[in-house]
């Protein structure tokens, strides 16, 4: 077991990314899930699953990491944040997407397409 981590600090140390990273997202009312997605990434791919949602679609903003708020609207962001988001795809429900060459990254998913703007804390004007 010692050896196989030295094997990936080895290749971390090479910029070799082999663990992964899982964001899950859910919201529920009155016990129904209205929106529930799951956003893996390994090796550098992130793939996006919308695995249930009210509106039949997860509206997903990729924002660069610290751009996201970590806890309410009034919460302070670090990082830079003015270049907007990333990536703002729709994924159909039952449906995936998967995009290369996303590392670091913060999310914000919706069931509704005009739910966040690219902040993720209030509705787009």
């Amino acid at each position: 077991m010692k050896f196989l981590a030295l094997i990936y600090f080895v290749l971390s140390l090479f910029g070799c990314d082999i663990g992964g990273s899982s964001y899950v997202t859910r919201t529920t009312v009155e016990g129904t899930d209205t929106l529930y997605s799951q956003t893996t990434t390994r090796a550098g791919v992130a793939r996006f699953e919308c695995l249930r949602s009210a509106s039949g679609a997860c509206h997903y903003t990729v924002l660069a990491h610290g751009c996201a708020p970590t806890s309410g609207p009034d919460q302070a962001r670090s990082g830079s944040c003015e270049s907007g988001p990333i990536e703002r795809f729709t994924v159909a429900y039952g449906e995936s997407r998967q995009i290369a060459g996303l590392t670091g990254f913060d999310l914000c998913v919706s069931a509704e397409d005009d739910a966040v703007d690219s902040a993720c804390d209030r509705p787009r004007q």
